[in-house]
This record gives structure tokens, sequence and C-alpha cells, in this order.
């Protein structure tokens, strides 16, 4: 699997936080997201799709690479 976000989208929701935590933070000052591993652990697939569907912005992008 293979992240990549798109901050210029995020809205700072915070849903992929709380979806995925291992995986995203926001940063303080905006609460745009932050990408902690582009390449998360299988445990951490499921949460990290989730993450991409309840986002709002539409700012996550996933693929099977």
């Amino acid at each position: 699997m293979n992240v990549t976000v798109d901050e210029d989208k995020c809205c700072g929701a915070g849903a992929c936080v709380l979806a995925a935590p291992d995986v995203f933070d926001q940063r303080d000052e905006d609460g745009v997201v932050v990408l902690l591993t582009a390449g998360p652990d299988a445990s951490e697939h499921a949460a990290v799709r989730e993450a991409a569907e309840v986002c709002p912005a539409g700012a996550i992008t996933v693929s099977d690479s």
C-alpha cells in the first residue's frame, strides 16, 4: 500500500487522525494533515482505507502498489 496526501485539499477535519492515528497527524498551527508513513503496515491498511473514504476533502489517495 502507498498513501499520499494533498495538503492543499485538506480542510483540517481530522477524520483521518481518528481513523488511523499511527499513519496520520495534524499540524498544530492549521490542522492540515501530516502523513507519518507512506507505506503503512498491513495491520493499518483497513484503517487507512477508512480514513481515505471519510476524508471530506478527498485529500488522501491510497494505491496498492
